[in-house]
């Protein structure tokens, strides 16, 4: 499948325009309104613009506070879920066998493990808490929310966990990794918010930067998780964001050939890549991710 031929993830969530960033010095913007309704209503979603219109604001400025707990609501639900369905320990067992391959490729040493859009870093802490790779293990997450960076930090320090947490974009974090050769790059629903517009480069960064290997977990595309997601996103969340994105981010997945043609782009030929859709008849909630996994050669 050429890259160019899949479909435009152009359906944007609420939560992707109430965070604005200057993208040279890094420091938070203000979230006017009016563009941020505007943008939602240019994407189809109507609904979105109006609870947006709801929020608290001052002069047509939407209220940080107000902001901060939409965000961690919302996120604090999806660990909640994630949890429920054991993301983070499927993630564990399916990078595994990466780590493994980068100690019998470089030899003793730590193996640093990098979560793109961590959010409050559940995934690695749950690992770094379990301890289920080993003590040579070093994780790190990294997500452009600094609110949510806050918020992972906090959890690690109050549950005694060896984890790092900064800010920082995940392009931005790919290309600039210190020691690639014994890094693995995780992720867990970053794929769909990239856009498929820019999922060829961000593989190329992958390439570019010398990385080991990546293993990128998102939404298995197909009826199940399409109906299974929303019943869960009924039953689970009380956030009226988590409901509105939850349902539309399963709809944004793109499935198994499209991310390898993407990623086939990105990194040619120097990297053995994985990814299959799991068909199933039957309701399978612990298929509901399933990771495009990349091994350098």
């Amino acid at each position: 499948m050429n890259p160019a031929a899949a479909p435009s993830l152009d359906r944007l969530e609420i939560l992707d325009v109430l965070w604005r960033r200057d993208p040279t010095t890094g420091t938070r913007e203000p979230v006017h309104t009016a563009d941020a309704a505007a943008r939602l209503r240019a994407s189809g979603q109507a609904r979105g613009a109006r609870f947006i219109e709801s929020l608290p604001q001052t002069g047509g400025v939407l209220d940080q506070d107000a902001l901060d707990r939409v965000f961690l609501g919302v996120h604090y639900e999806l660990a909640r879920l994630s949890e429920y369905l054991q993301v983070p320990q499927r993630m564990a067992a399916g990078i595994a066998p990466l780590i493994a391959a980068v100690r019998e490729r470089e030899g003793p040493g730590p193996v640093h493990v990098i979560d793109v859009g961590c959010g409050i870093g559940l995934d690695v802490r749950w690992m770094a808490s379990a301890k289920i790779h080993g003590p040579d293990v070093e994780y790190v997450g990294v997500d452009l929310n600094g609110l949510l960076i806050e918020a992972a930090t906090r959890l690690a320090a109050i549950e005694l966990v060896s984890a790092t947490f900064v800010v920082g974009d995940a392009f931005e974090a790919v290309a600039t990794i210190a020691h690639p050769d014994r890094t693995v790059l995780i992720s867990q629903g970053l794929l769909h918010h990239v856009g498929a517009d820019r999922l060829t480069e961000f593989f190329s960064r992958h390439h570019e930067s010398g990385l080991a290997a990546f293993a990128h977990f998102d939404v298995n595309p197909g009826f199940w998780s399409t109906l299974g997601g929303w019943v869960l996103h009924r039953v689970r969340m009380r956030e009226p964001v988590s409901r509105h994105d939850g349902n539309l981010s399963l709809r944004r997945a793109l499935d198994a050939p499209a991310l390898l043609a993407h990623a086939r782009a990105g990194v040619g030929d120097f990297y053995s890549l994985e990814c299959a859709d799991v068909a199933a008849w039957l309701p399978a909630p612990h298929r509901a991710l399933r990771p495009i996994v990349g091994v350098r050669r």
